[in-house]
C-alpha cells in the first residue's frame, strides 16, 4: 500500500519492481476487463500469467502480496508516473488454484471509462503483459486442464443465458456433467481397445484369454446403445441453448401480426386491416415459463399474384420447413365447423409431425355463440391443442400461454432431470462419427482392422471433450493384464515382445 513517499522516487522506484517483477517469469501474462464493458458501478480487470503477481505489486505499490483469494483495499497507482488512478479491491489468486490455473490477479476498480481505460494502459505499459485475446482466459484454463472443451461450452452458454432454464442447462454443462458422460464413454472405449491390443501382441503367451474378444464386443455393444439414445433426443438441448423456433402462420387478415405484438407486449409488427400487410418475416425473442422462443411473423399464406407478396408468402413456407413449433392462426368467425374440413385447413398450414397450437382468433366477434365452434373441435379426428383467442380484447391469452409453456417443457424437456443432453451440433457430429465407426468394428474379421475403428471412434469422442491421447491405452493394458510381469527378469518389459520382422500374421475375431 502507498505509504506517502516521494512521488517521483516511487514513481522510479515502481517502474523498476514492475520491469523486474514482470520479466522473470517465462512466458506471456495477458490481462482484460472481465466484467463487460460499459459504465458500471464496478468493473472487474483480470490478469493472468507469470506477470501477475509483479503487476499487482507495481500498480498498489506494496512489496507484498495480499493473502491468497481475499479482498483487500488499496491505492491503484500507474506505475510510471505515480498517479492515482483509483481506491479498489484487489485479489490475488496463485497457481494452480485460479481459473486458468495460472498466476491470476484481479482489480475491482469503479466502472467509469475514464478508470478502466487508466488501468488497462497502465497494466499495457508493464513489460511481459498484453491485452488478452477473446475467449483467451477460458483458452488457458482449457489448455491447464481446468475445464475441457464441453465445460468452457457451458460457461459461454451460462454467460449468455437468458431464460431460467437455459440457465439451469448451462451451469449444469459448466460444472462438467456433459464432459464426465463422454469422459465415461471414452474410457469405455480406451478399455475395450486396450484388450484388443493385448489379444493382439500378447496372446500368443496365454496371457490374455481369447474370450476377452466376447467381452469387447458386448461391451461396444452397450455402448451404442447408450450413444443411439443420447442422440435420438429431440434436439432439445440445441432448442434450450439456442431457442424454440416458433413460427405463426395462417391465411392473410386473421390476426398473426396482432398475436406477434400481443406476445412481445410491444408493436414490433405493422397491423393493418388490409389483406397482405406482412410481406417479411418479423422476428423477437421471448422468454415464455423460463424458455427461450425465437417467434416469427410470417405472411398470409394464399395463391398470391403480386410478386413480393408471393416472395413473402415463399419465405413463410420456408420458415414452417425448420419449425420446432407452429402456432396456428385461423378466424373463428369463418373457420369450418365440419371436422373434416377443419383438420384439411390445419393440414395446409402445418407441416406433418411438427407440434401444432391452433389458435381461433377474434374470438370477440363470435358473442357467446361458441357452443358450435367448440364441438367442431371435440368432434372427428383428434386436432392439436386448440384455444380461442382475441387479440383485440386479451380474452384468452393466459390459456394460450398455458398451451404454449406446455408444448415448451415437451419440446426442451426439464434440464436437471436424466442425463445431459446435446447442446452443440459439433457433439451430434462426432457422436455421429463415433457410431459409423463402431458399426464398421462390428463388420471387420480382422481384428488390427476392427482396433483401428475402435481407436477412430475414441477419437471422435476426444475431439468433443478436446481429450485425445494414447498413452492412457497402454495404462489400462498394464494395468489389466500385467503384461509387464511376463518379461524376464534379466530384460526390461519393453523388450519382451518379438521384434517386428518376427510378429504374427493379425488374428482372425472369429464368431466374436
Amino acid at each position: 500500500m502507498y505509504t506517502g513517499t516521494n512521488t517521483g522516487t516511487y514513481s522510479k522506484t515502481c517502474t523498476r519492481c514492475a520491469q523486474r517483477l514482470c520479466s522473470v517469469a517465462p512466458g506471456d501474462t495477458i490481462f482484460a476487463v472481465s466484467s463487460g464493458h460499459g459504465r458500471c458501478g464496478v468493473a472487474v480487470i483480470r490478469s493472468s500469467g507469470p506477470g501477475s503477481g509483479g503487476a499487482l505489486r507495481s500498480l498498489t505499490g506494496s512489496p507484498e502480496l495480499p493473502p491468497p483469494r481475499v479482498m483487500a483495499l488499496r491505492r491503484i497507482r500507474d506505475p510510471h508516473t505515480a498517479e492515482l488512478l483509483d481506491h479498489g479491491l484487489v485479489v490475488w489468486f496463485p497457481g494452480p488454484h485460479s481459473f486458468t490455473g495460472e498466476d491470476c490477479a484481479e482489480l475491482h476498480v469503479h466502472g467509469g471509462p475514464a478508470v478502466v481505460s487508466g488501468v488497462l494502459r497502465a497494466l499495457g505499459r508493464l513489460s511481459g503483459l498484453r491485452p488478452a485475446e477473446p475467449g483467451e482466459f477460458t483458452r488457458r484454463a482449457f489448455h491447464r486442464g481446468k475445464l475441457d472443451l464441453t465445460a468452457a461450452e457451458g460457461l459461454r452458454d451460462l454467460i449468455h443465458a437468458e431464460t431460467e432454464a437455459q440457465r439451469q442447462q448451462a451451469l449444469r454443462q459448466m460444472e462438467g456433467e456433459l464432459g464426465r458422460l463422454y469422459q465415461q464413454w471414452g474410457e469405455t472405449l480406451t478399455q475395450a481397445l486396450a484388450h484388443i491390443e493385448a489379444y493382439i501382441d500378447f496372446s500368443e503367451d496365454d496371457n490374455v484369454e481369447e474370450e476377452v474378444l466376447s467381452q469387447v464386443d458386448a461391451a461396444v455393444r452397450a455402448l451404442e446403445r447408450q450413444i443411439a439414445a443420447h442422440l435420438q433426443d429431440g434436439r432439445r438441448g440445441e432448442m434450450l441453448r439456442s431457442g424454440v423456433r416458433a413460427v405463426i402462420a395462417g391465411p392473410p387478415n386473421v390476426g398473426k401480426s396482432s398475436l406477434l405484438n400481443l406476445l412481445c407486449q410491444r408493436p414490433a409488427a405493422i397491423v393493418s386491416p388490409v389483406a397482405g400487410t406482412t410481406r417479411d418475416v418479423v422476428e423477437v425473442s421471448l422468454n415464455v415459463s423460463g424458455y427461450p422462443v425465437v417467434l416469427s411473423d410470417t405472411a398470409g399464406l394464399r395463391d398470391a399474384t403480386d410478386p413480393i407478396e408471393q416472395e413473402g408468402v415463399s419465405r413463410a413456407r420456408e420458415r414452417l420447413q425448420h419449425a420446432d413449433l407452429v402456432l396456428a392462426v385461423l378466424d373463428a368467425t369463418t373457420v369450418p365447423t365440419d371436422p373434416a374440413e377443419l383438420g384439411a385447413a390445419l393440414g395446409s398450414l402445418v407441416p406433418p409431425a411438427t407440434p401444432c397450437i391452433l389458435v381461433l382468433n377474434k374470438a370477440d366477434l363470435l358473442g357467446g355463440h361458441t357452443g358450435a365452434l367448440c364441438d367442431s373441435c371435440t368432434r372427428g379426428p383428434p386436432l392439436p391443442p386448440t384455444t380461442l383467442l382475441s387479440c383485440k380484447t386479451g380474452e384468452g391469452t393466459e390459456r394460450l400461454l398455458q398451451l404454449l409453456g406446455e408444448q415448451l417443457a415437451q419440446l426442451c424437456g426439464d434440464p436437471l432431470a436424466g442425463s445431459p443432453s446435446l447442446t452443440q451440433s459439433r457433439h451430434s457430429t462426432q457422436l455421429g462419427g463415433c457410431m459409423a465407426a463402431l458399426a464398421l468394428y462390428r463388420q471387420q474379421q480382422d481384428v488390427g482392422m476392427a482396433a483401428e475403428q475402435l481407436r477412430l471412434a475414441r477419437r471422435h469422442l476426444g475431439r468433443i471433450t478436446g481429450h485425445v491421447g494414447a498413452e492412457d491405452i497402454l495404462d489400462v493394458i498394464f494395468r489389466d493384464f500385467c503384461i509387464a510381469s511376463s518379461a524376464p527378469p534379466d530384460r526390461p518389459a519393453a523388450a519382451a515382445a518379438p521384434p517386428a520382422a518376427a510378429c504374427p500374421a493379425p488374428a482372425s475375431r472369429g464368431s466374436s
